[in-house]
């Protein structure tokens, strides 16, 4: 059955967005088509409807294939939770996790999971599009890889290389690729496509062709700078903050280990909104009007590192000139009373008070909820949709007030009796336009009433077509039919 492998001369070379871009073409061709990572590394995740959770950039691409999310489609997920370890989940599920030094062995023993994921999917379709992860010029990963030429070359999987021109140095990556690899590992590269590029591509011509002569593969079109890509979410990537863009302040302060920040992207599409992203060494801007603390990884750690920069003192002020606060996952636990850790899940074993913000106690827990919820904000019955990915009971003191209530009747969440500070573990609130007008509303504003998938819909069927302009695609469906 017919797949292809797009695999990039580094990070961020716009592999994600690609693969995307080329589940939607093929789709809107009429075939079946399937995206898959074999591993992915991110705390960016997304559920599926089986209760399993996989890397979003793979949810973005099953929606380019206009599919479901499955856990087959990202078997592996590492999920980072210090610079020295990660929590593994394997088709969809926590299996452990694996420190740095233990990844080579650790994921080598995981092959078994993602060959199995990726004949499911190939029994199920007619093109599978594979992503692979970093480079697989990492030589001195090779050895333990399952990501790149390690699920390639078993696999029979033909790859497509894909080069960053924006970042200069495109030809030197492209053809240092193939002298640094092994012999049988560059055999699997049958083809090459340019990214990103910028201006008159007449003026490539010469060293596009010197790529052909250097490394003996076919060139397969130079995509160039596409506005409706850059409406899809990247894979890690944070947005830029727009400079110069008008709009009401939005602060969100950027924690070490970050998660979801998808999150805001339907708030960051508001012409009305300017979402400022606050890095380390900066206070939280005096003229925001909502500040919102995002999803964590580690929420204990992540909370002395937001208390570190000062940021809770800046919270404390923005309160204080009557500024609204949310909190989103772990941002909600660290706005709590206290964040308890009797097993030492994210260190050793104890408990730490939270900012007070919110009256809430958060006991974290191994077990892992991840499902798709709906629901009413409580109050005005505003409805919302969206899904949690957490570790972690919260129980609110007597008295307080719930933020929601899920159509199963199951209350989460929680709001001060101003109203000006809440909480929910919720994400992806503001997809849905009716939570986004209600919020956005508390600020004064009034939204575009787009809802987030009509977007990203959109997007998606614009960059298929402007791919469907620049690439051989019948090129690409050839090699694809090299699959073994």
């Amino acid at each position: 059955m017919p797949a292809i492998m797009l695999q990039g001369t580094g990070s961020d070379v716009g592999k994600s967005v690609l693969v995307a871009g080329l589940c939607r073409l093929f789709a809107n061709r009429g075939l079946k088509v399937r995206p898959f990572k074999a591993q992915n590394m991110s705390n960016n995740a997304a559920p599926t409807a089986d209760g399993g959770e996989i890397g979003r950039a793979q949810a973005l691409q099953a929606q380019g294939c206009r599919v479901p999310p499955s856990v087959d489609m990202n078997p592996v997920l590492l999920k980072p939770e210090s610079n020295t370890d990660a929590q593994v989940i394997v088709q969809g599920k926590v299996y452990g996790k694996l420190r740095a030094e233990d990844f080579n062995d650790g994921r080598t023993s995981l092959i078994g999971p993602v060959m199995q994921s990726f004949e499911r999917l190939r029994a199920e379709s007619d093109l599978v599009i594979v992503e692979g992860a970093g480079s697989p010029a990492e030589i001195n990963l090779r050895n333990g890889d399952i990501a790149n030429m390690g699920f390639a070359r078993p696999a029979g999987v033909p790859v497509i290389l894909v080069g960053d021109i924006d970042r200069g140095g495109v030809i030197a990556s492209l053809v240092g690729t193939k002298a640094v690899l092994d012999p049988e590992d560059a055999a699997m590269i049958k083809g090459f496509l340019i990214n990103r590029f910028r201006g008159d591509v007449r003026l490539f011509h010469d060293g596009y062709r010197s790529i052909e002569k250097s490394t003996g593969w076919r060139g397969l079109g130079i995509v160039p700078w596409i506005a409706a890509a850059r409406s899809l979410p990247e894979e890690d990537a944070i947005p830029a903050d727009m400079a110069g863009k008008d709009g009401v302040t939005i602060a969100i302060p950027l924690l070490p280990h970050i998660s979801n920040s998808d999150d805001f992207d339907a708030l960051d599409a508001e012409a009305s909104v300017r979402i400022v992203h606050v890095p380390p060494g900066q206070a939280l801007p005096g003229n925001a009007r909502l500040i919102i603390l995002p999803g964590s990884k580690t929420t204990i750690s992540d909370l002395a590192f937001f208390r570190a920069q000062g940021w809770d003192l800046d919270l404390a002020a923005h309160i204080r000139r009557g500024g609204h606060v949310l909190g989103l996952c772990g941002g909600y636990q660290m706005l709590g009373k206290t964040i308890a850790d009797p097993l030492g899940l994210e260190g050793t074993p104890g408990e730490v008070p939270g900012l007070g913000l919110l009256p809430v106690r958060t006991v974290l827990t191994e077990d892992k909820r991840v499902t798709e919820v709906d629901g009413i904000s409580l109050g005005d019955h505003t409805p919302f949709r969206g899904y949690e990915i957490h570790c972690g009971r919260t129980e609110l003191d007597p008295g307080a007030v719930p933020l929601l209530q899920f159509s199963n009747g199951a209350l989460d969440g929680a709001v001060s009796q101003d109203g000006r500070v809440a909480g929910c573990y919720i994400h992806r609130l503001f997809d849905d336009p009716r939570q986004r007008s209600r919020w956005l509303a508390k600020l004064g504003l009034i939204s575009d009433g787009i809802d987030q998938t009509v977007r990203v819909e959109a997007a998606l069927d614009a960059f298929a077509a402007e791919l469907a302009g620049c690439l051989d695609i019948e090129g690409i469906l050839t090699i694809a039919s090299f699959a073994s």
